[in-house]
């Protein structure tokens, strides 16, 4: 039954709006969230529109007038300043005054009779008047009498166009016909650093200075200034906790271990402790939290990987039987994807009957981990657990922690992707570890940047990872390895680096797999990190140049230039206010020197045509005059395959210039 027959306005196709506003879209505190709809009425009047919004915790509603655009389509924005969860709807109504002044002035410039309608336009007020404030009363009653008192119809139809009137009237609507968006939408918003990350993964265990001797935490301490000043600030491990024996993986991941191997650190649980325990050998829980202290003294923060699964030995094997999946001859399943095999992992039975204890326990985890100062989390393979339960315990987290940040460690189908960032993950890894060519890497990054995908999936680019050794990174060489650190770097604002081996530019691979040869994740490694191999002065330059350039602390604002080879990729990446325009131009062959002529958007940059116009590559620190749109690229890899310019939009005219003759 239709409950107001008053209500005239249509409003539909609000974006951003995310599977008809079941998730909320991403943000971060300081950034704006620019609403659009489609909002009109029968016939011709004129209508109002407003945008709310407001804070979870905020009462009232805070209102934005929204501006009309084009074929019925409004906009307006907000931003947002707190961690937390923002809601925002529309309200629009039939704006009968500015309706009349409308059609007065239509009337007055076709010669007809107005007088009646100044009349009307009275009446309208009156009606106003019963809702305003009692200063505001006084001015409507001085409007009419101005309006009555007009010497002529021109006057008049002056007098009716007050732009102070107008304000007053469009501030008191009648809400009885108030058409709101039957949706409160909302904005999950967390702290700048879910917006811009430099991630460094290292293995604890491999910091120690003595070769083949099983690091610690007070090693990893020794490291933290060195990471600081390469300019990281995630610093990232794998599974801290004590590593099952049963059916522990050796050296390449052999079924069989050696009395030294040190097992894999996903392999999680021994008599020792399970996920809230601590490997002997790096340490205890004291040693911990001091690290823990260490790094955020140096402005960095640790991420811990979650991983909610359990080796044969781990103490919930015995005592919650019921949370593993048991085989007909009494066997529990150990963890596969047919026709790889983990026998040294049990997946956790998440269809146990007592799921809701199960629950609670792998909740109090995360609890215990950010009572130690973890607030980041890399979980691992979240797309082999049900999506409910991630939706819960994340929802669960950030109750009383909103700051927290979970990156998805989920490498699957892009449906399953997007659905662990719909309900709550604030990182994502992506297919970027795969995307070599120009038109696979313009392809994906237009879907992630310029889609509604942008609105909720907040990619996380890796060059390489401890399980993934790409074809790119094994036959390139070191110019590969310096092309996948510009390009993960500057396209996304969130990048990171599985540590010592990507400066190392170690490509040594299982034949015929993407795996590394002598992986760490089997083994403990002495890293010679003197070697002149190390592309560290290179990650450090880079890591500058995005602290120092604004930029690049979103992915969004990315766009592609034309450059006439298909070896060559460029694009740019803009602040908001143009004050910070970064130009990226990056050979994708790593064997061959590549040329070409970039077509800069002068227009958009607001850069006239026959200007000249200063480019300064940030990693040679060489400046370069352009001029006009075309302008010749040519890249060596051998030498360095990639340019990082910031332009700078004008040049000094002569006329700048004192001259002393």
């Amino acid at each position: 039954m239709i409950k107001n027959g008053k209500k005239r306005v249509i409003i539909e196709n609000v974006t951003p709006e995310i599977d008809g506003g079941n998730y909320p879209i991403k943000r971060v505190t300081g950034e704006k969230v620019i609403v659009q709809a489609d909002i009109f009425a029968d016939g011709h009047d004129k209508i109002a529109a407003e945008l709310l919004y407001r804070s979870s915790d905020a009462k009232q509603w805070n209102r934005v007038p929204m501006q009309y655009l084009v074929n019925d389509r409004w906009e307006a924005e907000f931003q947002v300043e707190t961690v937390g969860v923002y809601y925002y709807t529309i309200t629009a109504w039939v704006d009968h005054f500015a309706t009349w002044q409308d059609d007065l002035k239509k009337k007055f410039q076709a010669g007809q009779n107005i007088s009646v309608d100044l009349r009307i336009g009275t009446e309208e007020v009156k009606k106003v008047k019963k809702r305003v404030s009692p200063e505001h009363k006084q001015k409507l009653n001085e409007w009419v009498d101005t309006l009555n008192k007009a010497d002529s119809n021109a006057q008049a139809v002056a007098d009716a166009a007050n732009a102070r009137v107008s304000d007053i009237i469009r501030n008191y609507p009648d809400k009885g016909l108030f058409c709101t968006y039957d949706k409160e939408l909302e904005v999950s918003v967390n702290r700048p650093r879910a917006q811009f990350s430099a991630w460094y993964e290292m293995f604890p265990r491999s910091t120690s200075q003595k070769a083949e001797q099983h690091g610690t935490f007070k090693d990893c301490e020794r490291l933290l200034p060195e990471l600081k000043e390469m300019g990281f600030n995630i610093i990232y491990f794998p599974p801290i906790h004590p590593i099952g024996k049963t059916h522990r993986k050796g050296k390449n991941n052999t079924p069989e271990a050696g009395t030294d191997d040190p097992g894999s650190p996903w392999a999680i649980g021994s008599k020792q402790g399970g996920n809230t325990s601590i490997h002997p050998k790096l340490g205890n829980i004291e040693d911990f939290k001091q690290l823990v202290k260490e790094i955020h003294n140096l402005g960095m923060e640790i991420a811990l990987d979650l991983a909610f699964q359990c080796s044969p030995d781990h103490p919930y094997v015995t005592e919650h039987p019921e949370w593993f999946r048991w085989r007909p001859d009494g066997t529990v399943q150990y963890a596969e994807n047919p026709p790889k095999k983990y026998e040294d992992i049990l997946p956790i039975y998440f269809e146990t009957e007592n799921w809701k204890e199960l629950w609670e326990e792998l909740k109090s985890i995360v609890f215990y981990w950010i009572d130690k100062g973890v607030k980041i989390f890399r979980v691992d393979n979240p797309h082999t657990k049900p999506f409910v339960f991630w939706e819960w315990l994340i929802s669960e987290i950030k109750k009383e922690f909103p700051e927290v940040i979970f990156l998805s460690e989920a490498f699957t189908r892009p449906k399953v992707m997007y659905k662990l960032a719909k309900i709550g993950f604030t990182q994502s890894y992506t297919y970027f570890t795969w995307r070599n060519s120009k038109y696979n890497l313009t392809e994906y990054l237009t879907e992630l940047t310029r889609t509604e995908v942008k609105e909720y999936f907040r990619p996380n680019f890796w060059p390489n990872t401890p399980d993934i050794l790409p074809e790119f990174l094994q036959y390139g060489g070191k110019p590969a390895f310096i092309i996948r650190l510009v390009l993960a770097a500057t396209l996304s604002s969130n990048y990171g680096v599985y540590g010592p081996v990507f400066e190392l530019c170690i490509n040594e691979a299982v034949p015929g797999k993407e795996e590394y040869l002598n992986s760490e994740k089997y083994e403990i490694k002495h890293w010679d990190r003197s070697s002149p191999d190390n592309i560290r002065n290179l990650i450090t330059r880079v890591n500058r140049i995005r602290k120092d350039n604004k930029a690049f602390r979103m992915t969004s604002n990315l766009k592609f230039y034309n450059i006439d080879n298909d070896n060559l990729i460029a694009y740019e990446k803009a602040s908001e206010d143009f004050s910070n325009i970064m130009l990226i131009v990056v050979n994708l062959d790593p064997f061959h020197t590549q040329t070409g002529f970039v077509q800069v958007s002068l227009d958009s940059l607001g850069i006239p045509d026959k200007d000249s116009y200063l480019v300064h590559d940030l990693l040679s620190d060489k400046k370069f005059i352009w001029q006009g749109e075309y302008n010749y690229i040519e890249l060596n890899p051998q030498h360095i395959p990639a340019h990082i310019f910031r332009i700078q939009r004008s040049l000094k005219k002569e006329q700048d210039f004192d001259y002393y003759i």
